[in-house]
């Protein structure tokens, strides 16, 4: 299976340097779709329901204090499967031209990251993981 770093450095790749917080939001909705159309996960590493969106951590850690990311020192674009790479295509697709404040109010409006912070204020820190079970139940509702 592939890993979040392997996923962002295919991001990279195709969009060139983004900001932090559009890297995270675009491997969010990776995530997303591979478990709706693909019906299993890009990546195990969790994603957690942060005060700005959904946040893999492992991924935060590696470009934590950039705003924008170019490159990280960890993945593999050439580990990802032909079926992989279609799903995160498709993505970029989608989202890929968004701005990041856009993709990151749309995060906020969908109820996976709101049901994770059920109980926090807003801008409240948290690190409740937003399940892949809740994901795959409410994106699949959208097609």
């Amino acid at each position: 299976m592939a890993n979040v770093f392997d996923v962002a450095q295919f991001i990279l790749a195709k969009c060139g340097r983004i900001p932090a917080l559009k890297l995270q939001k675009l491997v969010y909705y990776c995530q997303v779709w591979s478990l709706v159309w693909d019906e299993k996960p890009l990546f195990n590493e969790k994603i957690e329901a942060w005060a700005n969106g959904p946040v893999v951590r492992e991924l935060y850690d590696e470009h934590k204090g950039s705003f924008w990311v170019e490159k990280l020192s960890k993945g593999n674009p050439n580990a990802l499967s032909k079926e992989q790479v279609e799903t995160i295509m498709a993505v970029l697709e989608f989202y890929g031209n968004r701005p990041s404040q856009w993709l990151s109010d749309l995060t906020h409006s969908e109820n996976p990251w709101k049901e994770a912070r059920k109980g926090l204020e807003d801008g409240e820190r948290g690190t409740r993981e937003i399940t892949l079970a809740s994901m795959a139940e409410y994106y699949e509702s959208l097609q």
